[in-house]
């Protein structure tokens, strides 16, 4: 059988022969609801009464998070729209980093030609080859690792969003539009029954892959496919099957979480294009996709 267990600990307390003593205490039996929490605290002047909630190691981004979610659903009455202006919002915040990361990434693609030549009149000196490689990121003023940025910044982002939609109340069976009536569980829609149409449900040993899953990973997919192909066999497999990797990882996440990941996506992907356009740098998506198609040539006899 399940056992609970609460525990008391008050200052130690004497009490004589014949003698009373006498404890007061306050309980609280209830949905933990933010804002009820936060009054007790402040009204009955309770210390650490917040801690009730536990809003986890990114407290410091997960409680700012919640407030402006809670913020944005009452201007906007609805937690998934909430969510995608929240999504703006933080994009806008990390513009300038953001900004800066795409145009290094876009002078990448400026001097493209010129890496290939360095690695062709170095094929056979590894070493010379990095060092050219090296002094050309210098010359031209690219930090080749500023590509990460987005990614390493928008981590504790989805971390804070996913304890948000897991520890509140508030989000729980907080519907959005179509087919998501709980933005905290994941999408029931599964493509093994064609999302519904077909009149069986999806058997429990196929892996869950909902709809807002699909359109997550075609983002990604998208995103990634706005800079070129990386020259390097094993990374370029990596570059095309993370996609699809994320897809399956994401599908089982609440939906709020994965609905945030797509339309981040989408920004990233209309910020990093008008970026690229004013560098000059050529916009790789439409050939990277057009590749996908063309026969491969056959290799010469």
């Amino acid at each position: 059988r399940p056992r609970y267990q609460t525990d008391y600990i008050t200052d130690l307390v004497n009490v004589a022969p014949g003698a009373n003593a006498t404890f007061e205490t306050q309980v609280f039996a209830g949905a933990k609801v933010v804002e009820k929490i936060n009054g007790y605290e402040k009204d009955r002047n309770i210390r650490q009464f917040e801690l009730l909630i536990d809003w986890g190691y990114f407290y410091f981004i997960t409680k700012p998070m919640f407030w402006l979610i809670d913020y944005l659903y009452k201007l906007l009455g609805n937690f998934g729209l909430a969510i995608l202006a929240t999504t703006v919002i933080v994009k806008a915040a990390f513009f300038p980093l953001a900004n800066k990361s795409y145009k290094s990434m876009a002078r990448m693609k400026v001097v493209q030609p010129k890496m290939m030549e360095i690695r062709e009149k170095y094929a056979d000196d590894k070493m010379k080859q990095q060092q050219a490689i090296m002094e050309l990121y210098k010359t031209e003023k690219i930090n080749p690792l500023a590509g990460c940025w987005p990614v390493l910044v928008q981590i504790p982002v989805f971390f804070a969003l996913y304890k948000v939609l897991y520890v509140t109340i508030e989000m729980r069976h907080a519907p959005f539009y179509g087919w998501i009536k709980d933005l905290a569980a994941p999408d029931p829609t599964s493509v093994f029954n064609l999302f519904g149409l077909l009149p069986f449900e999806s058997p429990a040993f196929l892996p869950h892959l909902g709809v807002w899953a699909i359109i997550m990973g075609i983002t990604m997919f998208l995103q990634m496919r706005m800079n070129p192909a990386p020259p390097d066999p094993t990374q370029a497999m990596i570059f095309n099957w993370m996609p699809l990797l994320f897809t399956f990882m994401l599908a089982s996440f609440p939906a709020g979480l994965v609905i945030y990941w797509a339309w981040n996506n989408t920004l990233s992907i209309i910020q990093q294009g008008v970026i690229m356009k004013r560098s000059g740098a050529k916009i790789e998506l439409w050939d990277n996709l057009a590749a996908l198609f063309k026969r491969k040539p056959e290799p010469a006899e």
